[in-house]
């Protein structure tokens, strides 16, 4: 659409009212920009993530107004949050969405998540302290992230045979999607990056994904249908990769990759 070629412009725009009205706020200690715009990898579509630091005395009202405030940015068609939380995602006229959230100081310190920032506000210079000390992370699976992931992937492998056989094609599907997920992120943590939380499929696929070519090959493969037989093929397929990067992910951690264990678990549906 013709429209879409404007978001980019309109875009600008929009962030530039953001920085116009919070910088001149006292009773806010920072703010950043995260997402695409902190990384520098924005394209056509990507929206605003803009985290706002705030006094602790005014840390509530804030939350009150979140709303209020992200009006005064632009044209708001709809508000996607619920009011007691310390976030709002706001949907403008321009077909531009913008996650506002508010913290404490004391609510924020290194993480990986807080490599790639852009910083408009800095009382003190308290935020580029936490970046410097950011920078000096290096995401490493746990052995709990690896026990959750092979859990998740048996618990939903058992409820997809379950679902294909009541033929609750929907229910079915989502779990299908669920096992891609894992692989995908256990991907992820196996090339030793970050991955998103499960559910989030942002940036796992396109031009800004991180996967290789033979992966992303292989989650094109692993597309749903509405046919028991080919289904449970597409789990079978994907209990063989889980196999292998389950194995490495286990190298890692120092745990037991347990293969007869799971072995037996999937004889039950496979």
């Amino acid at each position: 659409m013709n429209r879409d070629l404007e978001l980019p412009k309109h875009r600008s725009e929009l962030v530039t009212r953001i920085c116009d009205d919070l910088i001149v706020d006292d009773r806010i200690l920072a703010v950043f920009f995260g997402g695409s715009i902190g990384n520098e990898t924005t394209d056509i579509y990507s929206d605003i993530d803009v985290r706002i630091v705030v006094k602790d005395e005014d840390y509530d009202s804030f939350k009150l107004s979140k709303r209020k405030r992200a009006q005064c940015w632009g044209n708001v068609l709809f508000f996607e949050d619920v009011p007691w939380t310390n976030y709002s995602v706001a949907h403008y006229d321009t077909f531009l969405k913008v996650d506002s959230f508010y913290y404490r100081k004391w609510d924020l310190e290194p993480s990986v998540w807080l490599q790639d920032i852009q910083i408009v506000m800095d009382s003190g210079g308290f935020m580029s302290e936490i970046v410097e000390e950011s920078k000096k992370l290096r995401y490493e699976p746990s052995v709990g992230e690896v026990e959750l992931l092979r859990s998740k992937f048996l618990a939903h492998s058992h409820e997809t045979y379950r679902r294909v056989s009541r033929g609750e094609w929907n229910y079915a599907l989502s779990c299908l999607n669920h096992l891609r997920m894992i692989v995908v992120t256990a991907w992820y943590m196996d090339k030793g990056m970050q991955p998103n939380t499960l559910g989030d499929w942002a940036k796992y696929e396109g031009a800004r994904s991180l996967l290789d070519q033979r992966q992303l090959q292989a989650l094109a493969e692993w597309d749903g249908c509405r046919d028991r037989d080919e289904v449970m093929r597409k789990v079978r397929m994907m209990f063989g990769e889980f196999k292998t990067v389950h194995q490495s992910l286990c190298e890692k951690v120092g745990m037991d990759d347990e293969p007869e264990m799971l072995e037996r678990v999937m004889a039950m549906v496979l």
